[in-house]
């Protein structure tokens, strides 16, 4: 039985150019997606799905494919902006990445099963891995997937604001994502959505969504067949993405599928400023002298 981890790295290559130029964060140069790629191997993952572009292959392999190729099945899909639906040709003026439903879309082939989505440069912790891996093990409804939500003030950056998916739960299932540009002032936490709608004030242990999510077959089914309809009304637009949290939304608003909602304690890091790399080594230390991780991953 596969077990797989389906991780979109595609972006990557595109602040970054090439894996060397991107800064360890562990004592031995490893990068937060080997920890990630470490949790997962922990939790009982047996297979990564990395979602990459095409011309970064080389370098993902030898940075990082190759060290763990012994230790989890390992396969690489290319997020290219031709990689689109029967009947669809990609524009010559698109420069832009279709955004991370065509992510999923361009694994589609590498997935059999249910499989969890995270993204490439978010450290989530050990804690969340084992969520998602007893979902993806034991879910047994075809139309329900799993948000993995975090309180927001486990994923805020001191360095200033974040963007984050506010998520409305009702009976312990979500009702949407709300994308929202999220600021702390003075121990309350403002929320601006993406959608220009109102701002308004939320609490601390609001719970928010960062691309974690379980997706089971006939979601990804759905994710595959809405890709067409989005490029009907969108192929032309040079800055249009085909975004999961809107895909979530629109499905459930239809009643197609449902997200159960879980929650974690761990503290999620990313780095979304610079100044955010020393906060995160000094976490990763940390958790190194609790015995969480060892010194050296692989």
């Amino acid at each position: 039985m596969e077990y797989t981890l389906v991780v979109m790295a595609a972006g990557l290559g595109s602040r970054f150019g090439s894996l060397k130029q991107i800064e360890p964060v562990g004592p031995n140069g490893e990068f937060i997606i080997d920890y990630s790629v470490y949790d997962a191997i922990r939790a009982g993952f047996n297979k990564v799905v990395f979602i990459i572009r095409k011309d970064f292959y080389n370098d993902f392999r030898e940075t990082i494919g190759k060290r763990i190729e012994d230790k989890i099945k390992v396969e690489y899909a290319f997020q290219e902006l031709t990689d689109l639906p029967i009947g669809y040709v990609c524009p010559d003026t698109r420069v832009k990445p279709w955004g991370t439903g065509a992510a999923i879309y361009s694994a589609r082939n590498l997935i059999n099963g249910s499989f969890a989505v995270i993204n490439a440069d978010d450290f989530y912790g050990a804690d969340a891995y084992r969520v998602l891996f007893d979902y993806v093990k034991n879910n047994t409804l075809e139309n329900e997937g799993l948000a993995l939500c975090y309180e927001v003030g486990n994923t805020l950056s001191k360095n200033g604001s974040v963007k984050r998916g506010i998520a409305t739960i009702k009976n312990g299932k979500l009702e949407g994502i709300r994308e929202s540009k999220i600021e702390v002032h003075d121990g309350y936490v403002l929320a601006k959505p993406l959608d220009g709608s109102n701002e308004f004030e939320t609490s601390l242990d609001t719970l928010v969504t960062v691309n974690l999510f379980v997706f089971t077959p006939k979601i990804k089914d759905i994710i595959a067949f809405n890709f067409s309809k989005f490029l009907d009304d969108n192929i032309d637009k040079p800055d249009s993405e085909y975004l999961v949290p809107d895909i979530i939304n629109s499905e459930i608003k239809k009643g197609n599928i449902s997200f159960k909602v879980k929650g974690t304690k761990s503290k999620w890091h990313g780095v979304t400023y610079k100044e955010d790399k020393d906060e995160l080594v000094e976490a990763i230390n940390e958790y190194i002298k609790a015995g969480v991780y060892p010194e050296k991953l692989f």
